[in-house]
C-alpha cells in the first residue's frame, strides 16, 4: 500500500482524519499516517523539522501528503525547508493559501490570538504564495457555508464556513475543484475522499 501523511489544521488533534483514512484504505489501498503537532506551542520551522523526521521514519519510497486547512501551509513550509523528499503528490483541503479572513478577524481578540500560537501567523497576513515544487498539487475547496468562521469573516462569496473559495487558490497548483461541503465536511465527505484518492493515484481529480 502507498503511504500518505495527513497534516491537520489549527486546534485539530489529527484523529478527525479517521473517516478519510478508512475510505482511502478501502477504495485506493492507501495507508494514512496522521502527523500531530501543536500550532499553539511550536514555531512553523520546528513543526516542519518534525514533519521531515516523521516522513523519514516511514522509510517509504513514495509518500503522498494531505493537508487540511493550516495543515496545507505546514506542508508548503516543509517542502520549502526540506525539499529532498520521497516522490509523491499533495492535496490541500480547505487550505487558505492567500490568508484567512476568519483567522484575521478572530485574532483581533487577544486571548484568541494567544491560543493560535506562532504557527498560525501563516494565516494572518496576505501572502503571494506560489506552488513551485515538482510534486503535483491538487486543491479541494468547500462551498457549504457552515462554521463559526462564516460569522467572523462575513463572507460575500462562496465559502466553506471558515475559508473562502478564493482564499484556497494557489498559482502553480495542478488542479482545483469546489465541492458542496463545509470546512469540517472536507474530511467526512465520501465524495471528497474519492477525489483525494483519485488525485493521489492519477495526478488529477475525477471530475475533470
Amino acid at each position: 500500500m502507498a503511504e500518505v501523511v495527513y497534516v491537520h489544521g489549527l486546534w485539530m488533534p489529527g484523529d478527525e482524519s479517521l473517516v478519510l483514512r478508512h475510505r482511502l484504505a478501502q477504495e485506493f489501498g492507501l495507508v494514512l499516517h496522521p502527523f500531530r503537532y501543536s500550532g499553539a506551542s511550536a514555531s512553523m520551522s520546528a513543526i516542519a523539522a518534525r514533519l521531515d523526521q516523521f516522513v523519514r521514519e516511514l522509510e517509504a519510497p513514495s509518500v503522498h501528503l494531505v493537508g487540511h486547512s493550516l495543515g496545507g501551509l505546514v506542508i508548503h513550509r516543509f517542502l520549502e525547508h526540506f525539499p529532498q523528499q520521497p516522490d509523491g503528490r499533495v492535496v490541500f483541503l480547505g487550505t487558505p493559501c492567500v490568508a484567512s479572513r476568519a483567522a484575521m478577524s478572530a485574532a483581533r481578540f487577544a486571548p484568541v490570538l494567544q491560543l493560535m500560537g506562532e504557527a498560525a501567523g501563516e494565516l494572518l497576513e496576505p501572502r503571494a504564495r506560489r506552488w513551485t515544487y515538482s510534486r503535483q498539487l491538487g486543491i479541494v475547496a468547500g462551498s457549504q457555508p457552515l462554521g463559526v468562521g462564516h460569522l467572523l469573516a462575513r463572507f460575500d462569496e462562496d465559502n466553506d464556513g471558515t475559508v473562502a473559495v478564493a482564499e484556497t487558490r494557489m498559482p502553480g497548483a495542478t488542479d482545483h475543484i469546489v465541492l458542496p461541503v463545509s470546512h469540517l465536511g472536507l474530511l467526512l465527505s465520501a465524495r471528497v475522499a474519492r477525489e483525494v484518492g483519485s488525485f493521489l493515484r492519477d495526478g488529477r481529480f475525477s471530475l475533470r
